[in-house]
């Protein structure tokens, strides 16, 4: 049970929304600029925290400089409850943008499962593929369902 205290100093029983606003704030200075990724868990907490609300698809990437630093996390792409169109051309383009030189990408899964589908797999190539071009290195790519799936822990990185 979590309170809050409210506008006139008194404290009361926060509710849902009240937890997903601080976690969006704890979320928020987590990413700030600056902030080191030093582990694979504390990335998958985040992005599941970022992206779990949505109800469609949406795909993310964090922008990292050459110590894992965060330097921006941009939702790229918005789709439909079961897909969303993902272009390589944009990806590389952000990633000029914030002169990255690595990248984590994620998106969800609104059904719950996170297992990547052959579509997931082809687009992580051509995106990793992309990338090499321009030297950005893809350290993970997040599917976010009930769990997080992690395709660097799976080997397919």
């Amino acid at each position: 049970m979590l309170f809050i205290r409210g506008t006139n100093n008194r404290y009361r029983m926060a509710d849902e929304q009240d937890v997903i606003l601080e976690a969006i704030q704890i979320y928020n200075r987590m990413f700030s600029r600056g902030e080191a990724l030093t582990s694979p868990d504390k990335a998958k907490d985040c992005i599941k925290l970022k992206l779990a609300p949505y109800e469609h698809e949406v795909f993310v990437c964090l922008f990292l400089d050459n110590q894992h630093r965060v330097i921006a996390c941009d939702e790229l792409f918005r789709g439909t409850i079961d897909g969303a169109s993902v272009y390589p051309r944009e990806v590389v383009k952000a990633s000029m943008h914030y002169n990255a030189a690595a990248l984590i990408m994620a998106h969800n899964h609104p059904s719950g499962i996170s297992d990547p589908s052959q579509a997931d797999r082809v687009i992580t190539a051509k995106l990793k593929e992309a990338l090499a071009l321009i030297d950005v290195r893809v350290l993970d790519h997040f599917i976010v369902g009930e769990n997080v799936y992690s395709y660097a822990e799976h080997g397919l990185l």
